[in-house]
């Protein structure tokens, strides 16, 4: 196991020695200083990862020492050694960032211990750090894939909703869209995000158990209720309660949701006091809330309260254009997953995927990819190991879009022409291609030459050419 270093800074030389043999034989690494000038120096050269340090030595003030070692070093831990009985300077230390003191006369074994909970406590803060970093990265915006329209406002809405701690938010989508990614971006990039996020599915639980969930209960409130227990809104405070499917809640649970979000306040069954609450609440359903106000099956007046910040999720069928971003994506990640090596997807793959439309949206993609790569024996995904239902799409769509003898050639979306009987003029194919890469852009010409391979010199000359060149500009 690796030494922890460890730097004792004490004038008094006794001191010195006795807690350097206590810690050698505890295991660490030590090296003592009996002056400012020395602790700064062997700072430097010995890097400690904590320092036993005097409150007072002859040419420095403690206090100032650990404000030098914690700008050098936010992580290293800092016990404060005192004298004086008040140790009001020890406290004071305490205040600007020293972990612990000690106060003399101590005991050695005494410290041992206090040396040893100290590395420990280190230890944990630097799991915990990394597990939070881990999970942020889990739940980071690069979990919700595309650079479509619709998906850049949705990156928009959760950047806002983050930063402004908007206190109730409405996620709309047809499932599988990712209205539970939504809600945890949000929570991981806000304020709150140290504290707990709460998922509930308000359609899995059952009318008379989801009180309880939500709301916890006393001691003796029903048959069972040996002892008290604390429900969602407790456990989460300060974090965040995510209501999926709320469509399918009871309208009498929604009647006591819709006084937690007015009041902020909640009582649990059995209960005789009220309980204040400080949570988040993101809201989701997959069902048309509107028109279940106007049937009867939802309450109006929570449905504008929770139609404020709303966050629409557009089925993959109407983005399309992210699907290859997806699929690398998912590729990626499966890899990892599996322990795979597929560096990609075929051409005729990708265009099978396009012409799908997807009614189980981005998790249904998700489950078609992984089949596949696990199918694959190549390093490419093909399209014959996608299920029947997405090739027979792919072969029905492909043929009623196949070209008649007398039509132009069809340009499929991953570059493929079908040559007529009659053949082709390879200029009029060009000039068609390059109006198609100028009107999917906008008439930007740095992405319609990335996206037809090519210079933008390149495709200067071809715009002068066929005599369209005010229909590009050179924004990049």
């Amino acid at each position: 196991m690796r030494e922890h270093r460890v730097l004792v800074v004490d004038d008094e030389k006794l001191v010195c020695w006795s807690l350097s043999q206590m810690l050698t034989g505890a295991g660490y690494a030590v090296q003592t200083a009996m002056s400012g000038a020395e602790a700064r120096a062997k700072f430097t050269d010995f890097i400690p990862e904590m320092v036993l340090l005097d409150v007072r030595l002859p040419d420095a003030n403690g206090v100032e020492l650990l404000k030098e070692f914690k700008g050098h070093d936010e992580d290293i831990v800092v016990l404060m050694i005192t004298a004086y009985a008040d140790a009001d300077s020890a406290v004071n230390a305490l205040k600007i960032g020293a972990d612990d003191y000690i106060g003399k006369p101590f005991d050695v074994e005494n410290i041992r211990h206090i040396v040893d909970q100290s590395f420990e406590k280190k230890k944990l803060r630097k799991e915990v750090d990394l597990f939070r970093r881990e999970l942020r990265k889990k739940y980071d915006y690069d979990n919700l894939i595309g650079n479509s329209p619709k998906m850049i406002e949705v990156f928009k809405m959760i950047k806002v909703c983050a930063e402004t701690d908007a206190k109730i938010v409405l996620v709309l989508g047809e499932s599988g869209t990712g209205k539970e990614l939504v809600a945890r971006a949000i929570h991981y990039h806000s304020a709150r995000s140290q504290e707990p996020f709460i998922e509930i599915n308000c359609a899995a639980i059952p009318e008379t158990l989801l009180e309880n969930e939500l709301f916890g209960h006393e001691r003796g409130a029903y048959t069972d209720a040996s002892k008290s227990h604390k429900g969602i809104f407790e456990a989460a405070a300060g974090g965040s309660v995510f209501l999926d499917e709320i469509g399918d809640m009871p309208l009498q649970m929604q009647a006591k949701i819709l006084k937690v979000i007015d009041a902020k306040k909640f009582r649990r069954l059995g209960g005789s006091r009220d309980i204040d609450t400080d949570v988040r609440i993101i809201a989701a359903t997959n069902q048309d809330l509107p028109l279940m106000v106007k049937e009867g099956g939802f309450r109006g007046d929570l449905f504008f309260r929770l139609n404020v910040m709303t966050i629409p999720l557009a089925p993959l069928r109407e983005r399309k254009e992210d699907i290859p971003s997806l699929a690398n994506y998912f590729i990626l990640r499966l890899n990892e997953e599996y322990g795979r090596g597929v560096a990609g997807i075929s051409p005729a793959a990708l265009e099978c995927l396009h012409r799908y439309d997807w009614p189980g949206n981005v998790r249904e993609m998700r489950n078609a990819m992984e089949r596949a790569m696990m199918l694959e024996p190549g390093t490419m995904i093909s399209q014959e190991f996608f299920n029947q239902q997405i090739r027979n799409c792919g072969q029905a769509k492909a043929k009623e879009a196949s070209p008649s003898v007398h039509e132009p050639p069809a340009v499929s979306e991953c570059g493929y022409i079908t040559l007529p009987p009659d053949g082709i003029s390879i200029e009029e194919v060009e000039k068609k291609l390059i109006e198609q890469a100028l009107a999917r852009f906008n008439g930007n010409q740095t992405k319609a030459a990335n996206c037809l391979r090519m210079s933008r010199d390149t495709l200067r000359y071809r715009i002068k050419k066929f005599g369209f060149q005010s229909a590009g500009r050179d924004d990049d």
